[in-house]
């Protein structure tokens, strides 16, 4: 039931038009039960501020003058046009006028409480405090009844016949114009909720009665079309009761379960009972405005399976409450299964729900948590949110942006906090939901928000046993004194990065490691680059600046330095158009040689995503491959003297060395092609045998 969302600018302009329509900017703020302090607070200025509740102005009051038959009144034109907008293209779903005459009723029951607490004589033939709506049928009618304040036939007039013009804000401000604390539960602020019910009422019945003693009840009635009528009613109860004549294509709301559904989706945490057809239709607690301490687990356990429509439990609980830097209540959930494939897809809906004053205003919250957080489930309420109009959209971007930033670093502390004091619990939520952290920094923009992050990876290290992993603060605390840099080595197994040979010179040293397994996970530490104030390399990348020479006057066994470099020479021109230089290295002892270029895990990255759209010839030019060979290794020093014993198998023992060597640091998009020459090559080395 798509509709036109209604631009807040337009309709200011249509609104400001009309002498008595005044359309105030949107505060909500959570719907709570009456604060004990209240019963303590002097009435100040109660008495003149109930007399100015029930005081029209002077246009009403001419309007109110006679009597007897019902009156008849015209909305005014640019009114009219209002209603027919409020009506028409406000909201985009027609099932929140349930919500919005739910929100009204609650603010009646609200404000008749507070007056009641402060000494003001009302009628005391009150029921409980509840809210009951009935459905019907066959005569098609939805009716909301609550035992709040009521109106007067002037603030009938005043509240009803001017569209946009809220008696729950000037309640609100004559309470602060009158030094009283005004209540917390108030939700109404713009005045167009009630007539969201002409969205599916072909007319709409208002019977209501003030508290004021010796008040008498009224009816006001509308189909909506520019005019409304008023007459005086026997039988009215205190309070207000609406009754929409449904339209045909809307008589789906005059059945019992379609209410309560939609009750349950946006209104299931208002103070008041809600009743429907005597049947209370709220009976969960809003956790999230409760003492965190008063929660017990299995009310985090319910509340779970309530509001992240889940069936299995949470495996962490983040409920806090903060004031600064903005009003903020937040029950967030990890939940305890796995993320699913739908689960990973970016495209994800959130599993956040934004309340303000108790009231829904969007069940998929997508803009108040960033992406990578959309496994979590929960609630936030913040009575600082800019909404529109509708209650259905988000303004004010900056304050938005603000309110993402306060959450992600409060559930980064909360998620480091349990990788300190819960490790085991953590290391299994890091295996199950650490692509998410993962992909949060490499979408961060900033550097401070991706180190904010980092504190929560965890990498298999050197320096611990199999399956032990380390973050990168614990890895710093034990880094060398003379240690500058964290390094790390992406490799597909435990297995071989023990044996890789860019880890030898590093594991002689005694210098940890980080060992990374996935292909993206070098990635996000290259998004990274550095983690408080220490930069983040990979190991060869260290082997390639390492300025250390080879020793060839104490190298037992090893080529002399002549040799060396004659050798060096003769594989440049046999590997020409594949390797760019060569070099000796001190870095190896039970490896033969490797290869090193410029960025590896760039370099890797490029091979993986773009290789296969660039021609074979263009490869190398690109990579420019540095070949640094182990002056002592016994394949070395035979490949020297084969240069001139067999020329042949010399060349192809080159080949195949640096072709291994491409293989072991990754950069080989299809492994098939280092054996295009292995055959030749077995068949010239066994020769002899």
């Amino acid at each position: 039931m798509a509709a036109r969302v209604l631009n807040l600018g337009c309709l200011s302009r249509v609104v400001l038009r009309s002498q008595h329509v005044r359309l105030p900017m949107r505060t909500l703020a959570a719907l709570t039960s009456t604060p004990r302090a209240l019963q303590n607070e002097r009435a100040v200025g109660v008495s003149w501020l109930y007399r100015s509740l029930h005081t029209s102005p002077r246009w009403a009051q001419e309007a109110a003058k006679t009597s007897g038959d019902p009156q008849s009144y015209e909305f005014q034109a640019e009114t009219r046009m209002l209603l027919d907008i409020v009506a028409k293209s406000l909201y985009s779903e027609k099932e929140v006028f349930i919500r919005e005459l739910i929100s009204n009723a609650s603010d009646a029951i609200e404000k008749a409480r507070y007056l009641a607490l402060q000494g003001t004589q009302m009628d005391s033939s009150e029921a409980d405090m509840k809210i009951h709506i009935t459905t019907d049928k066959y005569d098609k009618t939805f009716t909301i009844q609550d035992s709040g304040l009521g109106m007067t036939k002037e603030e009938l007039i005043e509240n009803l016949g001017t569209i946009a013009r809220s008696g729950s804000k000037m309640f609100i401000k004559e309470l602060q114009e009158a030094g009283t604390t005004d209540p917390q539960s108030i939700i109404g602020q713009f005045g167009v909720g009630f007539y969201s019910a002409f969205m599916v009422a072909e007319k709409v019945e208002v019977y209501s009665r003030s508290r004021l003693p010796n008040s008498v009840g009224f009816c006001w009635s509308s189909d909506g079309c520019g005019k409304y009528t008023i007459e005086e009613c026997e039988g009215v109860e205190p309070g207000t009761k609406i009754v929409c004549h449904l339209k045909i294509a809307d008589r789906e709301y005059a059945d019992e379960q379609t209410v309560k559904d939609v009750i349950k989706k946006y209104s299931s945490f208002i103070s008041a009972p809600i009743e429907v057809n005597g049947e209370q239709a709220n009976n969960i607690q809003p956790l999230w405005l409760m003492d965190p301490k008063e929660v017990s687990p299995e009310q985090h356990d319910e509340f779970y399976r309530f509001v992240g429509s889940a069936y299995d439990k949470p495996r962490f609980v983040l409920h806090y409450r903060t004031d600064a830097p903005i009003d903020l209540r937040c029950v967030l959930y990890v939940p305890e299964g796995k993320p699913g494939l739908f689960d990973l897809n970016r495209d994800r809906d959130s599993s956040v729900s934004l309340y303000c004053r108790r009231v829904l205003i969007m069940n998929k919250a997508e803009n108040v948590l960033p992406k990578w957080l959309r496994f979590m489930k929960g609630v936030v309420d913040s009575e600082d949110i800019p909404l529109n109009l509708s209650r259905e959209l988000l303004q004010d971007s900056a304050l938005i942006r603000k309110l993402r930033t306060v959450i992600q670093n409060r559930v980064i502390r909360f998620l480091f906090d349990k990788s300190r004091k819960d490790t085991e619990n953590y290391n299994k939520f890091f295996t199950d939901y650490g692509i998410f952290i993962k992909e949060g920094i490499l979408s961060a923009q900033e550097q401070v928000e991706k180190e904010e992050m980092a504190k929560l990876l965890m990498y298999d290290s050197s320096a611990k046993p199999v399956g032990e992993k380390v973050t990168l603060p614990e890895y710093i605390s034990r880094m060398q004194d003379d240690q500058k840099d964290i390094y790390y080595l992406a490799t597909p197994s435990r297995e071989l990065a023990e044996s890789s040979p860019y880890f030898e010179a590093l594991k002689k040293k005694n210098v940890e490691v980080l060992f990374c397994y996935e292909p993206y996970d070098e990635v996000v530490l290259m998004q990274l680059r550095e983690f408080t104030d220490r930069k983040i390399i990979s190991v060869e990348k260290q082997m390639r600046q390492s300025k250390e020479s080879v020793d060839f006057d104490t190298s037992e066994g090893s080529l002399r330095r002549s040799e060396a470099n004659e050798l060096m020479d003769w594989l440049k021109t046999v590997l020409a158009g594949r390797c760019w230089s060569v070099k000796a290295t001190p870095s190896l002892e039970s490896h033969p040689c490797v290869v090193t270029v410029e960025e590896m895990g760039a370099a890797r990255h490029f091979v993986r995503t773009q290789f296969s759209q660039i021609p074979e010839e263009n490869r190398y030019s690109l990579l420019q491959p540095q070949l640094e060979i182990n002056p002592s290794h016994p394949i070395i020093t035979k490949l020297n003297a084969l240069r001139t014993s067999n020329p042949r198998l010399a060349e192809l023992t080159a080949k195949q060395l640096f072709s291994n060597a491409m293989v072991v640091a990754g950069l080989v998009e299809d492994p098939r092609t280092v054996l295009t020459t292995m055959n030749e090559l077995l068949q010239l080395a066994l020769e002899k045998h």
